[in-house]
């Protein structure tokens, strides 16, 4: 439960914010990670910079308080932390010796040397008058302070030699902070906001530090109730909106990079279903479809007529015109001729796309493919198989937090062919497409029901069973009219040897692409469909 601190307005309080901004540095964050707990973690610990503002993490204010603590280890000593109560207790023993008989003088000589100690072995002492007992009684009531201090010692003196010796009242000051420091830092280290102060950290690190904090604490309430997460068993998890919104960002990262195409979709020499565009129009030409525009049409006629020089509607009223609209006046609502296609994206998650980013890249071409298709062409078909040993649907609210897959480092290209192949006969168009990211050949396939894998004959190698499993799968899918487009992430022989056997049997394409413009390529082909070298 996160609690809210009411303080007065000083006018700093506003942070020059949105949360959409906040959400874009976490969406960052997950694309380095399979788990949202983690990237909230991580924006929480390193906090974010913009080109206005800096927040600062939890590990810069843990290392403020280690650097504060460092300082007074660097500054002080407590040698003679307790000397001046060791002075009054030697003096009240000294007092008392002078005076006592053969046993209670033992008793005194007895005496631990341990500060601690010696006052609690006097508790029962019979003292000689009752400026003694008062004497006593005052370091009686410092016993427990003496053991902080004597603790303190133990377990931390080492740590302190500074040129500074500290007295006793001092060294109990010092001790205090110290804890104080020490708990914070642990406060800190947890990460939960709830249990930390602002203002500890501004007496403790001065008032900037908790200016900063307070900043910290408004981003992170800014991303929990801007409806991108939410919570379950008090972890964090993306919800619908997040994992929308994640896509979105992904496109626009993407779409960044690229000259705008011109509009009208998918390019095909067929035309299609046609889509009106009321907000764009254009006169008539002979040909077109008649999706009048009546108002633009009308108007176009009435500015015509009553500039006719001489017509009866020339100057009059509007009310008045006797309208006629000839040809030349039709205005038609803009149309845009698509093609609908079915696309299932095969995906490897395997171990290998954990190295150089690569299946960091290609979860976010997953992602702002599935916005893209879900805004832009909501007619098209469009899934996501992961394969690694075996063959998986990735649902779209499950592509944020989806990961390569160690525990299963085999690539079955097969299965993953096999499981888009029904996908894409559920969802029949006629255009099917499968895309291909992987950044190695086949070593795994079903075979009669059965799982087989196989590590390659020799590094770098095929491993011979699984290519030809799989190319008999690419026949199944070539005679169901689907064309396979493989991105290749790896430029090994063995890849491009396998790759270029499903190209000659498929009659798709192949293309060898870095991480970093695998996006590019994706989109552009998606959209444009041309057939091109990129």
């Amino acid at each position: 439960m996160l609690t809210v601190r009411y303080t007065e307005w000083d006018g700093t309080q506003k942070l020059d914010l949105s949360p959409e901004s906040v959400f874009e540095k976490f969406a960052e964050l997950m694309s380095f990670t399979d788990d949202a707990q983690q990237a909230y973690d991580w924006l929480l610990r390193d906090g974010l910079d913009t080109s206005s503002l800096q927040i600062l993490g939890l590990d810069e204010f843990v290392e403020m308080l280690r650097e504060e603590m460092r300082q007074r280890q660097g500054q002080y000593n407590l040698d003679r932390a307790l000397d001046a109560m060791r002075e009054r207790l030697d003096e009240l023993v000294e007092g008392e010796r002078q005076q006592a008989d053969g046993e209670q003088r033992q008793r005194l000589d007895d005496l631990s040397r341990l500060l601690s100690e010696a006052i609690e072995e006097l508790e029962e002492f019979p003292f000689s008058d009752d400026r003694a007992r008062e004497a006593y009684d005052e370091l009686r009531d410092e016993l427990d302070n003496v053991r902080e201090i004597e603790s303190f010692q133990r377990d931390f003196g080492h740590m302190f030699q500074g040129p500074e010796s500290l007295e006793y009242e001092e060294a109990l000051e010092l001790i205090r902070e110290m804890q104080r420091l020490q708990q914070l830092e642990n406060d800190l280290l947890s990460g939960e906001l709830e249990r930390i102060q602002a203002e500890d950290l501004g007496e403790l690190l001065g008032e900037d530090a908790a200016f900063d904090f307070r900043n910290l604490r408004q981003v992170m309430m800014m991303l929990e109730s801007s409806g991108y997460l939410s919570k379950s068993e008090g972890r964090v998890k993306l919800s619908p909106k997040g994992t929308r919104k994640i896509g979105q960002l992904a496109l626009r990262d993407i779409y960044q990079t690229l000259l705008r195409d011109r509009a009208g979709g998918h390019q095909s020499d067929h035309r299609g279903l046609s889509e009106t565009r009321p907000e764009s129009t254009r006169p008539y030409r002979f040909g077109d479809p008649l999706n009048l525009d009546v108002v633009r049409t009308l108007k176009n006629a009435m500015a015509r007529t009553m500039n006719v020089p001489g017509s009866r509607a020339s100057g009059a009223p509007t009310g008045a015109a006797n309208l006629s609209v000839e040809p030349e006046d039709f205005e038609v609502v803009e149309t845009v001729h698509s093609t609908t296609s079915s696309t299932v994206l095969l995906l490897d998650m395997s171990w290998s796309m954990s190295w150089e980013g690569r299946f960091s890249a290609a979860k976010r071409v997953a992602l702002a493919m599935e916005s893209l298709i879900r805004t832009r062409f909501p007619r098209d078909y469009f899934s996501v198989v992961g394969f690694y040993t075996r063959a998986t649907e990735l649902r779209a609210r499950d592509l944020p937090e989806a990961s390569w897959n160690m525990g299963d480092p085999f690539t079955n290209l097969q299965d993953g062919l096999r499981l888009g192949r029904e996908l894409l006969r559920r969802h029949p168009s006629p255009n099917q497409y499968m895309i291909v990211i992987t950044d190695g050949q086949p070593t795994a396939y079903f075979s009669r029901g059965r799982l087989y894998c196989e590590w390659p004959l020799s590094f770098g190698g095929l491993s011979m069973r699984a290519a030809t499993e799989t190319l008999k799968e690419v026949e199944k899918v070539t005679r169901q009219g689907i064309v396979i487009n493989t991105f290749m992430l790896d430029d090994s022989p063995s890849l491009r040897s396998f790759v270029e056997q499903m190209t000659r049997i498929n009659k798709g394409r192949a293309l060898f692409t870095r991480p970093d413009r695998l996006g590019e390529y994706l989109l552009v082909d998606y959209i444009a469909r041309k057939r091109k070298k990129v």
